[in-house]
C-alpha cells in the first residue's frame, strides 16, 4: 500500500456530509449526502458509491526552494479540530496546458498569475492538500484534486481566495471544474 494515495468517494457513507456540489466550468458530479476520504487507492465503487475519485500526494511542481519554505512556514496541516468545514475541488486543465513546457507553465503559474502568492495570503487559516492524478495507472476524469480545509468563519476568505485564483491566466486551461462543500459530521 502506498501512504500517498487517497480516494474521496461520494455516496452515502462518509464522515464528510455535502452541503454542495457546484459546476464551475464543465460538466458537474452526481450528487451525493456523503464523502469518505481513503488513504488508499479504493477497491471498485461498493453500494450506495456514485463516485470516486484517486490521486497521489506527490513533490510540489512549479515552486522555488524560496516559495517552498514561504508555505512551509506558515501552512496548517489537513485535520485540525477547528476545521470542521472543507471542500474538495476537482481540476482537469486542457490539452493547450498540457502541450507547454515545464517552465512555460511555470510561467503562467507564478510569474502571470501568481497563484502561490494568493494562496499564501490566506495561511494559515485555510489548510491544502493536493493530489495528482492525470499519471496515475488507471485513467482519472481530473488532473488534480484539491482538498482544503477551514473554520467555519474563514469559508469567505476561502471564497475571496477562489475568487482571486479563478480570474488569474491560469484558469483559461481549467475545463472542467467542481466545487464540493462539506460539514465534518460523526456517523
Amino acid at each position: 500500500m502506498n501512504p500517498r494515495f487517497y480516494t474521496f468517494i461520494g455516496g452515502d457513507r462518509g464522515p464528510w456530509q455535502v452541503r454542495s456540489i457546484t459546476p464551475v466550468t464543465g460538466q458537474t458530479l452526481a450528487t451525493v449526502s456523503r464523502v469518505d476520504i481513503v488513504k488508499e487507492l479504493a477497491n471498485p465503487a461498493s453500494a450506495g458509491t456514485q463516485w470516486q475519485l484517486s490521486g497521489v500526494t506527490a513533490n510540489e511542481r512549479y515552486i522555488t526552494r524560496a516559495e517552498k519554505g514561504s508555505l512551509l512556514n506558515i501552512q496548517a496541516a489537513i485535520g485540525r479540530p477547528i476545521a470542521r468545514h472543507a471542500a474538495l475541488i476537482p481540476i482537469r486543465k486542457n490539452e493547450n496546458w498540457w502541450g507547454l513546457t515545464q517552465d512555460e507553465r511555470r510561467e503562467i503559474f507564478e510569474e502571470s498569475s501568481h497563484h502561490i502568492a494568493i494562496g499564501l495570503k490566506y495561511l494559515p487559516a485555510i489548510a491544502r492538500r493536493l493530489h495528482h492524478c492525470r499519471d496515475m495507472e488507471q485513467v482519472q476524469p481530473f488532473d488534480f484534486l484539491t482538498f482544503f480545509d477551514f473554520a467555519e468563519a474563514d469559508e469567505i476568505a476561502f471564497d475571496q481566495m477562489l475568487a482571486e485564483l479563478r480570474q488569474t491566466p491560469e484558469w483559461k486551461y481549467v475545463s472542467r471544474e467542481v466545487d464540493i462543500r462539506m460539514t465534518l459530521h460523526q456517523q
